[in-house]
């Protein structure tokens, strides 16, 4: 009987020990995004994709998932990512450029030309030098994505430079700020999530921002005229879903792998989508009543020699490596 009793405790005790050594390998890790949830925004959809993706890989992982900007501030999620505090973040690279100057090359003035120009770009050197400085700074790139976007203000329609002097702007890196003061605007630094406050509390006349954002923060409830992309976009922004290479080591290669193909996963989901985020935001904004117009090549050139006099002319000569990076970035076709 004794022995049956010893038997049957040293099962409970190897299965326990079975059940710890399991959640010992269980991993959760914490994505935090400024966007809205559950709202429609492709951000918040890209990172929800990875957490679904790699819930069902089975490989004791765990992604739980802050919209809203309610883990962390917009601002602060990359030092949070480089100290290991935060895991994962869909993240706008320019909001970091206070750190690294050489992101401002993700939202430089008419360096994007279309969205497929930007899917050349994530292949190029230009982008494998980008990404590079991420690395080093303790930063991993999971999923590439670029939004278009373009400009709205509740005076009149931002066309050539001249249309925007006097206004108060939101410009989102200080490449566009650059350029934006160039033309005369006065300059309002801000993340997304907070334009709509600003607009609303007269702090802001106008602002640039993506096509996602103008919809998934209602701005067309604040403003009289959008210029949308068009065939002259002047407005693209690298925002990729990163995670913190500290929190990356910790992973063993299964949970490591089952990263990798729910981060493709959401990358081709984003690809199928950028182009009509554009149209969506000309169709919300044009039922909202909002004016809805777009630049001509004219008005476009005239924007982008502005920006030659201006924002490339500081990266070029202000920034380490700035005139390499822009050169290889033109480069591509």
């Amino acid at each position: 009987m004794n022995t049956i009793k010893q038997l049957a405790a040293g099962t409970v005790l190897l299965v326990s020990a079975a059940v710890l050594a399991a959640s010992a390998s269980a991993e959760t890790l914490k994505a935090s995004h400024q966007f809205p949830g559950g709202k429609g925004d492709a951000r918040d959809e890209m990172v929800q994709i990875m957490a679904r993706e790699v819930a069902k890989a089975g490989v004791d992982l765990e992604i739980k998932v802050y919209p809203g900007a309610s883990l962390f501030k917009p601002n602060d999620q990359w030092p949070a990512m480089v100290k290991g505090q935060l895991d994962i973040s869909s993240f706008p690279l320019d909001y970091a450029s206070g750190r690294h100057p050489q992101f401002s090359a993700t939202l430089m003035p008419g360096l994007v030309k279309n969205h497929d120009h930007a899917l050349r770009l994530n292949k190029s050197p230009f982008m494998a030098d980008v990404k590079k400085i991420i690395n080093d700074a303790g930063v991993v790139v999971l999923a590439d994505a670029w939004l278009a976007g373009g400009f709205a203000s509740k005076k009149n329609c931002i066309l050539g430079p001249e249309t925007i002097k006097g206004q108060v702007t939101r410009a989102a890196g200080p490449a566009f700020e650059q350029m934006l003061a160039g033309a005369g605007a006065s300059i309002s630094s801000m993340p997304s999530s907070e334009i709509y406050q600003g607009m609303q509390t007269g702090v802001l006349d106008a602002t640039n921002t993506s096509s996602g954002s103008f919809v998934s923060f209602r701005l067309y409830e604040q403003v009289k005229c959008l210029t949308a992309p068009g065939d002259h976009a002047l407005w693209f922004m690298y925002e990729p879903i990163l995670i913190s290479k500290l929190s990356w080591d910790k992973l063993n290669k299964a949970q490591q792998n089952a990263l990798l193909a729910a981060a493709k996963v959401a990358e081709d989901y984003m690809t199928a989508q950028a182009k009509g985020l554009d149209s969506k935001m000309v169709d919300t904004f044009k039922k909202a009543g909002v004016e809805v117009v777009t630049m001509s090549a004219e008005q476009a050139k005239a924007w982008k020699d502005l920006a030659g006099r201006t924002s490339y002319k500081n990266f070029a000569e202000n920034v380490p490596g700035g005139k390499e990076l822009i050169e290889k970035a033109l480069a591509v076709q």
